[in-house]
C-alpha cells in the first residue's frame, strides 16, 4: 500500500518500539508506523542507527501529558519528547532519538474533518512527531517552511498528498 522514497540504507537502520495502550480500530500496522518513521529519519540524511518509542494513546491519556508538559489541558494530536545528547552512550548502540506519543482518536477525528484518510493522517503525524524528535520545529514562519516542505516531500515518498494544501494546516 505504502512504499517510501526515503529507505533506510546500508549505513543505517531506525529501530522503532511501538506501544499500543488504547482500542482503537484505525491504528495502522505496525510495519506502518516503523517505515514513516524510518523514512522521516533517511530523509534528513543522518548516517547511524537510531532508536525511536512510540506510544498510541486514548485521549485522556494524551491530555494529561499535554498539560503536564505543554500546559495546555486538552488532547492533541501528536507529542514528541527529543532524547537529546546522551554523554558515554555506547557506540555500538543505536542512538535514542526520542519518544512520540499519538492519539488515536485525535488522529481520526481530525483526518475526517480535514477529508483526509486516516492511515494518510497517521503517516502525517508520525513523520511531523519525527521531525520534532530530530530538532525541526515551527515555532518561527521560517522554521514552519522548512519543516512544513520536508513534511510533503516525504509523504509524497509515501504517496500521501500534501497536508497543509487546500484543507488548511494541522
Amino acid at each position: 500500500m505504502y512504499s517510501a522514497l526515503f529507505e533506510p540504507t546500508k549505513n543505517m537502520t531506525v529501530r522503532v518500539d511501538v506501544q499500543n495502550a488504547c482500542d482503537d480500530d484505525a491504528v495502522p500496522e505496525t510495519h506502518l508506523v516503523e517505515s514513516w518513521i524510518a523514512g522521516a529519519v533517511a530523509a534528513t540524511g543522518i548516517a547511524g542507527d537510531r532508536e525511536a518509542s512510540v506510544r498510541i494513546v486514548d485521549a485522556d491519556e494524551i491530555q494529561a501529558l499535554n498539560k503536564r508538559y505543554r500546559g495546555k489541558d486538552k488532547p492533541t494530536n501528536v507529542l514528541s519528547f527529543p532524547a537529546g545528547d546522551v554523554a558515554g552512550f555506547p557506540g555500538d548502540l543505536p542512538l535514542p532519538l526520542g519518544d512520540i506519543v499519538i492519539c488515536a482518536s485525535v488522529v481520526r477525528d481530525e483526518a475526517a474533518l480535514q477529508g483526509k484518510t486516516i492511515a494518510d493522517h497517521w503517516a502525517h503525524m508520525l513523520v511531523h512527531g519525527t521531525l520534532h524528535l530530530l530538532g525541526l520545529d515551527h515555532a518561527t514562519d521560517a522554521e514552519a517552511l522548512e519543516m512544513e516542505a520536508l513534511e510533503v516531500r516525504i509523504l509524497s515518498g509515501y504517496g500521501v498528498a500534501d497536508p497543509y494544501g487546500a484543507s488548511g494546516k494541522t
